[in-house]
């Protein structure tokens, strides 16, 4: 083991990125097609399809909900029977780290890390240029210290970083559909081609729908032929964002998406094996115990930006060589309520998996994941609107760590 490697406290899920993880599960239903394919993290698909307990067929439909996290779904089963009468062989799979949704749907695309992706987490500081790049609208803010000047506004604007370069990784779709198996992605107009799509789920034919009873709809035409259908549904975690995944809105939009779930098992043609994972989980965060980075100054004495998101923080020092007394400084700030990294330490606990030298820069100079309900915000950088938010994740809990895969047959 790496000197350097941290073991996280109990009670915390580190990342695997093995066939106990979301990055098997694409790599798995190639396996059920037939498809032999190995990524660059060493996931081969016959391995991870026997792992996952995936039988062999020939249509195979892939639905990820984001925010679906196995332990909120598992407290909140009043409101899915479809899902409650399968929880008993639902298998927990792990996310990654962050378990947030650019890490963790460019991982479950390629198979492979977001060490290897570069898709770090919601927001990480470009390298080339010093500006905040958001990974998942795949913008950039140039001056993120207008947001907190009187009459200021940051200046947004497309990440100057094409998707190809930073993910360098091939998808899953790509080698299937090199393989010549049929590959749909069913979801709104706005993905297809979007900067994510590129990064993380290339080389799927799109097919635009916006509702979700539309893009079940979708995947049933889809699979008239022989392959593979993708369908995400991001509700559920917009929900849980905004009203917490414990309130009433939660449930209804669970019910919503158990009841279409069992509706597109209905509908399939017989034979289709039907996949159910997430990216990710859900905490319920108390406002009142937050640290805002641009009040406290000292954790802003040497930090020139702050990425990730409130529950894994990027911390970016002025200078190289400060990044250890920053590191020292949150950590006298935060003691036990979070787990304070170096950039070493981080990549020596595997946190990212492994990672590539072009991906390393990306990497915040600290990284710092918060344990119980804490979050870290900076109101330099981040709107009103991203700082109300009762929903979060990223961090290692087993609310946001532990995912499911349920696997059923039409």
């Amino acid at each position: 083991m790496d000197d350097l490697a941290l073991a996280l406290p109990d009670g915390l899920l580190a990342p695997t990125y093995g066939t106990d993880s979301l990055a098997a599960v694409l790599p798995g239903a190639a396996g059920a097609l037939g498809v032999d394919l190995t990524t660059v993290t060493g996931l081969r698909s016959a391995v991870c399809a026997a792992a996952l307990g995936l039988p062999a067929a020939r249509r195979v439909v892939v639905v990820l909900c984001d925010g679906l996290g196995l332990l909120n779904v598992a407290e909140r089963a009043g409101h899915a029977p479809f899902l409650r009468a399968r929880l008993p062989e639902t298998r927990a799979l792990r996310s990654t780290f962050p378990s947030t949704t650019a890490a963790a749907i460019s991982t479950f695309g390629t198979g492979t890390a977001p060490g290897r992706t570069g898709m770090l987490g919601y927001t990480q500081r470009n390298p080339a240029t010093g500006g905040l790049a958001n990974m998942v609208s795949w913008t950039e803010q140039s001056d993120p210290t207008l947001v907190s000047r009187p009459g200021g506004q940051a200046r947004a604007s497309t990440l100057p970083v094409p998707a190809e370069t930073l993910q360098q990784e091939p998808t899953v779709f790509e080698a299937l559909v090199g393989a010549g198996v049929r590959v749909t992605s069913v979801g709104p107009s706005r993905f297809a081609g979007s900067g994510m799509t590129r990064a993380a789920l290339r080389g799927a034919q799109h097919l635009a729908a916006e509702s979700l009873e539309a893009r079940v709809d979708g995947v049933v035409r889809a699979l008239r032929e022989p392959g593979l259908a993708y369908l995400y549904w991001g509700d559920v975690d917009k929900t849980g964002h905004h009203h917490g995944w414990q309130s009433w809105q939660w449930g209804d939009e669970l019910e919503a998406f158990d009841r279409e779930l069992a509706r597109l098992v209905r509908s399939v043609p017989a034979g289709t094996l039907v996949l159910v994972t997430a990216d990710h989980g859900q905490v319920e965060v108390d406002q009142a115990d937050r640290f805002d980075v641009a009040r406290t100054p000292a954790l802003a004495d040497g930090v020139a930006l702050v990425g990730g998101e409130p529950r894994a923080v990027h911390v970016y020092a002025e200078r190289p060589e400060q990044a250890e007394a920053v590191a020292d400084r949150w950590r006298d700030v935060l003691g036990e309520r979070a787990v304070v990294a170096s950039r070493a330490e981080a990549v020596a606990s595997g946190w990212f998996g492994p990672v590539a030298d072009h991906v390393l820069p990306w990497v915040g100079d600290v990284v710092v994941a918060p344990r119980g309900r804490l979050t870290i915000v900076d109101s330099h950088t981040q709107t009103p609107e991203s700082l109300d938010l009762r929903g979060v994740h990223g961090s290692f809990t087993p609310e946001e760590m532990t995912i499911p895969l349920v696997v059923a047959s039409a």
